[in-house]
């Protein structure tokens, strides 16, 4: 069933042509990915999907009566507003439909209302709203609901809003840059939560691994050309390769046929012919084809680093802590030439801390940091570039100098130098108030590797930059040779460029993983199977020691209890998952008499459950080895 169609649409700023002529369609159940490099346009075509902005050209027409739902970078939200009470006034149909339930209760003697009201509350599912709303937000760090908006972060506010936007269930769900302020574990949460329920999204991401996973189709903005691939990333990637080599033959076999139709117009009379009158047209299409140029310049920056000293830098004994919370304890560690250190924990562990500590913007409060005498950073840090008003983007690089030396004595103006950062020259004179998000990220990466750093580091370096930029950033840190430390919540990125991680477990806590991201999920979840199945035998001695019946005989499982048996795991392990979200409720200070009885009474319940099943697996498990 088609959601909604995009029909022709256009959109310009001035002389800035972003897109023209542009059509797609959605259809229910899509998990589209909107792929483009940075000022492309595309936040603006998310904002004319969703109605917050209209095209020049063309139109968008939605199904009559969906619900469409935006998850924007900077979400608007009421600051004065707790965070329970930012989801009880947003524009959701369940909300609505337990209001109308909650209103027949009062008149019950108006039974076909009531009825109806019923109805409504199985078909939305509106019976376990409560638990639903606070598993999202206890999935996404954000534990104090009576918290006001106006004392969160950005990050928190962003995934507020993303909360919101998952618990409204709108027919739509357009997405811009999702997983960014989101840590690992919650990516991997959405990832898991976006492959289970059958929504509709439209979003825009850098996130590679969510594209791989979530996805089932790219479309891809490319010079002004949209694309569109039936398929995750991989499939992406590999017929792109196949598109472009397509147009290389082509454009190869139209130069051919412009020379020799260039030489059939230099031979011409002045006086022609009808048939070469249309021949004449069909030279100018010629000409256009063979002339084509692909926009497609690359990052590329020879550093003049410094070179590296035998001491790199130490840390001794560093301590740092604020009320309640320990970042580092007397944590030890001795940098070497060329180490490449990723650094993941969950939000709130201290990444951006640590970075500070090493790099002098904060002080330790015990222990010593020793930085080698030869050590010149390059801070690469998630406030971004300080923007002056009426400062333009060539004025930015010039404040390092009209000319920038390279390698080997050589050197480049800074014009050329914006050039090689995907900087036009004409977009070298605009206003840098006026670049997007993801323009301003690459010009901020730009002025913090031309300062030749021989110990690089990068705080979330990811979040804005488009695919291309990416690609090449990575190509360039692959060949960088003095050290580098990311911080990063993009694990496609972390795998190629880092050798080994520090993971900040939190309260001081810092474990040296030998390997990358995808290596330490593997090793996480092996670890994980090993202690499950190491209970599991726990409690299966225990109950082997006298309470089974002796099942030494030949009894087997009848077909029926084939199938019990199938189902058994799966069904414990959701139940401990709701039991697991049960208990978090009772940290809710909130909570009166009344409530506490109640949670506990199903709390109860649901362990009396979880044992009853799990004693029937155990005894099924049994007759399977005595078979």
């Amino acid at each position: 069933m088609n959601l909604l169609t995009v029909e022709h649409i256009a959109k310009s700023y001035g002389e800035l042509v972003l897109f023209s002529d542009i059509s797609f369609g959605i259809n229910q159940d899509q998990k589209i990915a909107l792929i483009a490099k940075n000022g492309s346009g595309k936040t603006s075509i998310l904002n004319i999907l969703s109605g917050k902005d209209q095209p020049d050209k063309g139109q968008v027409n939605s199904r009559k009566g969906i619900r469409i739902s935006i998850l924007d970078q900077e979400p608007q939200l009421n600051p004065n507003l707790s965070v329970e009470e930012t989801i009880f006034t947003s524009d959701n149909e369940v909300l609505k439909v337990i209001a109308t339930y909650e209103k027949a209760l009062q008149n019950p003697e108006e039974e076909e209302a009531y009825q109806k009201a019923f109805e409504d509350m199985e078909r939305y599912g509106a019976w376990d709203f409560e638990t639903q709303y606070k598993q999202i937000l206890f999935k996404l760090k954000l534990d104090d609901l009576k918290a006001r908006v106006a004392t969160l972060s950005g990050g928190q506010k962003k995934r507020l809003a993303l909360a919101n936007a998952l618990i409204n269930r709108p027919d739509l769900l357009i997405l811009d840059e999702p997983t960014n302020h989101l840590d690992l574990e919650m990516i991997e949460w959405l990832e898991a939560y976006f492959k289970k329920e059958n929504l509709t999204l439209f979003m825009v991401t850098h996130d590679r691994f969510f594209l791989e996973r979530v996805c089932n189709e790219i479309i891809e903005l490319d010079n002004g050309q949209l694309y569109s691939y039936k398929g995750n990333y991989s499939y992406y990637l590999e017929k792109k390769e196949a598109r472009l080599e397509r147009e290389a033959v082509e454009q190869h076999k139209s130069k051919i046929l412009f020379k020799k139709e260039l030489d059939w117009m230099r031979r011409q009379p002045k006086a022609r012919t009808t048939k070469s009158k249309s021949r004449i047209d069909d030279f100018h299409q010629i000409k256009e084809r063979a002339h084509q140029r692909r926009i497609s310049h690359e990052i590329q920056l020879e550093l003049n680093m410094e070179r590296l000293g035998s001491k790199i830098l130490e840390m001794h004994k560093v301590v740092k802590s604020y009320p309640g919370k320990t970042i580092l304890d007397k944590f030890d560690y001795s940098f070497v030439k060329g180490e490449r250190v990723g650094i993941i924990g969950k939000n709130g562990t201290g990444k951006t801390t640590f970075l500070n500590i090493l790099t002098g913007v904060q002080k330790p409060d015990g222990g010593k940091v020793v930085i080698g005498e030869t050590i010149k950073f390059g801070y690469y840090n998630q406030a971004g570039i300080v923007i002056k008003e009426g400062q333009k983007v060539i004025e930015v690089i010039r404040e390092f100098g009209d000319y920038i030396p390279l390698k080997k004595g050589r050197q480049i103006s800074a014009q050329q130098l914006l050039e090689r950062f995907l900087f036009d020259r004409k977009k070298q004179y605009d206003f840098v108030e006026k670049l997007s998000g993801g323009e301003r990220k690459r010009l901020y990466l730009c002025t913090v590797l031309i300062q030749n750093p021989n110990f690089l580091i990068l705080d979330e370096p990811t979040n804005d930059l488009d695919i291309v930029t990416l690609n090449v950033l990575e190509s360039f840190l692959l060949d960088f040779p003095g050290c580098l430390i990311v911080v990063s919540h993009d694990r496609y990125f972390m795998d190629k460029i880092v050798d080994h991680l520090l993971v900040f477990r939190g309260e001081g806590v810092i474990e040296d993983f030998p390997g990358n991201y995808s290596d330490y999920r593997a090793y996480e979840d092996s670890a994980e199977i090993a202690k499950r199945t190491e209970r599991q035998k726990e409690v299966k001695t225990d109950l082997n020691k006298g309470k089974w019946r002796d099942n030494s005989g030949s009894k087997k499982l009848s077909y029926a209890e084939q199938k019990e048996y199938g189902k058994l795991e799966k069904s414990i392990e959701k139940l401990e998952e709701k039991k697991k979200i049960l208990e978090g409720r009772f940290s809710d200070d909130a909570l009166d008499g009344v409530e506490i009885d109640a949670l506990s009474i199903e709390l109860r319940e649901l362990t009396d459950e979880i044992s009853a099943k799990t004693d029937r697996w155990f005894e099924l498990s049994a007759i399977i080895e005595g078979e």
